[in-house]
């Protein structure tokens, strides 16, 4: 008896692919485009009612402690049905992606209407204090895991994004910035193109089993010479890069929540996680353990709660930077040393403002939301000493922007959706690229969710963007998909200069069925992965970072079987490094299969020959 085909895998086109066929922009996408009358950030009126219309606060207030959040981060804890997130396409007005628990993207929340960015602002100093009323409570944790050898990242140069080999789904930094940053060359890359790029299969990694009509959360990834490490089910198991025989594992009392992407140079990073597995009685406990892992030991170096008062607050992100991992909450942040777990600071619960989140890597920064229900309220980016907390710089974004995502901290660029005019759900219409050092304004860029397909979360994820890259002081974006071709459906990447908010006319196509979306940097080169047509596998390119010529490094084979698995794993929802040759796709959830013949997975890992 045959049996009825699975539903598509995610972010597959619905039947007649992405929207009623649109004709490209005049000049082609991706051509320069003009800044609307007056400039970007020339004053406007206000909307009708002002700014900040009153809003109902939340029970007990901003500062009074809040409910613990699940691994969905103030989703509804009642388990999504099985099966890849809804995704009909990039451009439908009013629909929006369903979200598994964990997930780092989540669209649509309503946003307040904004009409102009502020001025840039003078930096101001202070910093964040130790506080009592926080309370760092220590729980001691065995070390579980078998001991290997002392890893080492791919690269260390901070111009090269490879050392954030991790959790693989948005860009990096590149080249500095900051007033104008360097103009790095494509000669800088250290990737190099293997004799055969064809690929073959390494290994498969199966999906945990999990009740039927649940989903659990296997958000994290992690590459370094020695190990590639995955979460799975309340685990993270390290496997050999070649060959994937497991060489440790860090058992967890409950589902990962968020992983830091981010990792030191000797190789450690950071997780939240539930302190117990989920139950039909308590379908969540709470996102409040935070960890720090070490990825050559396979083993955890501390865990810590954060409490409100008696109560343990829902922590919604965490982040890497130098020694520090930081982690934010609509109750507010804290820091600890990642080697001996030491509280660094932490900021003050009953302030008017708190830090709803940090972008790590080459620098730390904060997003920190202000002032009071019943007033405008107003996000500052803040660069903050690691250490200390101090504020280095700061920049304020005009009232009414509920919600940022830091896309980059070195050069500066985050995102939001101003006046939720995105209309796709991306949570992306600009772009703020800031001078770390004065906290001044460098230049706003306009990135329609009609024209352009990167993704951010800024309401929970402060890091959750992706398929967008920052380096050699540019933005590197892709288009959404639109007619051309054989195929009918195309895209390319395009770049903006961070310095002036223009694009450089520079474009690396897809090719014909394919869809382009950027990786991270090499250097001063760009990587970037082809999602692929329904008859061959996808590839991973290097783009010159000048030219912009492409190099085809890696192409995945065609089999139906493989390809199947590789579109299960696709850059909106998935999690793609790549290294040396090796191209590891992983999944940030898992879920029952679909029938009994079907085969899920949680990661697939590929090597050149």
């Amino acid at each position: 008896m045959s049996q009825p085909p699975p539903p598509p895998p995610p972010n597959q086109p619905p039947p007649g692919g992405f929207g009623a066929p649109q004709d490209p922009p005049p000049g082609g996408f991706g051509a320069p485009q003009d800044p609307p009358p007056g400039g970007f950030g020339a004053p406007q009126d206000p909307p009708p009612g002002g700014f900040g219309a009153p809003q109902d606060p939340p029970p007990g207030g901003f500062g009074a402690p809040q409910p613990p959040q699940g691994p969905g981060y103030g989703y509804p804890q009642q388990a999504p049905p099985p099966g890849p997130p809804a995704h009909p396409g990039y451009g439908y007005p009013g629909q929006q992606p369903a979200q598994p628990p964990g997930s780092p993207y989540g669209y649509g929340y309503p946003q307040q209407p904004q009409t102009y960015p502020m001025q840039p602002q003078v930096p101001q100093g202070g910093g964040r204090k130790p506080n009592s009323q926080v309370v760092i409570i220590v729980a001691a944790v065995a070390a579980i895991a078998l001991i290997i050898g002392g890893g080492v990242w791919y690269a260390s140069s901070s111009k090269d994004d490879s050392k954030n080999n991790s959790s693989g789904t948005s860009g990096g930094t590149g080249g500095k910035g900051g007033s104008g940053g360097d103009k790095t060359t494509g000669s800088t890359g250290k990737e190099k193109v293997p004799a055969n790029t064809t690929s073959k299969v390494l290994f498969r990694v199966p999906a945990p089993a999990v009740p039927a009509e649940t989903s659990v959360s296997t958000v994290g990834s992690w590459l370094t010479d020695k190990v590639y490490a995955k979460s799975g089910d309340a685990e993270i198991n390290g496997y050999d890069p070649d060959s994937g025989a497991k060489v440790w594992t860090v058992k967890l009392p409950g589902p990962v929540c968020t992983a830091s992407r981010h990792t030191t140079d000797a190789g450690r990073t950071a997780i939240v996680y539930e302190p117990a597995m989920p139950t039909k009685a308590k379908p969540s406990h709470g996102c409040s353990e935070v960890s720090a892992l070490d990825l050559a030991a396979g083993k955890l170096l501390w865990t810590k709660t954060v409490k409100s008062g008696d109560q343990k607050i829902g922590l919604d992100n965490v982040t890497t930077s130098a020694n520090t991992v930081a982690v934010g909450s609509t109750s507010g942040g804290a820091a600890f040393d990642i080697s001996t777990g030491k509280a660094l600071w932490a900021p003050k619960p009953t302030d008017s403002c708190y830090d709803a989140g940090y972008g790590g890597g080459d620098k730390l920064v904060a997003v920190r939301k202000c002032g009071e229900y019943g007033s405008t309220r107003q996000l500052h980016i803040q660069t903050i000493d690691p250490t200390s907390g101090k504020v280095i710089s700061e920049y304020k974004m005009s009232p009414g922007i509920e919600y940022a995502s830091v896309v980059s901290t070195d050069p500066l660029v985050v995102a939001a959706d101003v006046g939720d005019s995105a209309g796709d759900g991306s949570g992306i219409s600009d772009f703020f690229s800031i001078d770390n050092k004065t906290g001044q304004l460098r230049t706003r860029i306009s990135a329609p969710g009609k024209t352009y397909a990167a993704k951010c979360d800024g309401i929970t994820r402060i890091e959750g963007c992706a398929k967008l890259v920052v380096g050699n002081d540019r933005l590197y974006i892709p288009t959404e998909q639109h007619n051309g071709g054989q195929s009918g459906q195309i895209n390319e990447i395009v770049a903006f200069d961070l310095g002036t908010g223009k694009q450089t006319g520079q474009r690396a196509d897809a090719g014909d069925g394919y869809d382009i979306s950027p990786l991270r940097m090499d250097g001063g080169n760009l990587l970037a992965y082809k999602s692929p047509p329904y008859d061959k596998g996808g590839q991973i390119v290097s783009i010159d970072g000048t030219s912009f010529k492409e190099t085809k490094l890696l192409e995945n084979p065609a089999a139906e079987a493989v390809r199947d698995a590789e579109t299960s794993m696709l850059p909106d929802y998935a999690e793609i490094l790549y290294s040396k040759g090796h191209l590891y796709m992983s999944a940030i959830y898992a879920h029952k299969p679909y029938s009994s013949s079907e085969k899920e997975y949680l990661a697939i890992a590929f090597g050149t020959q």
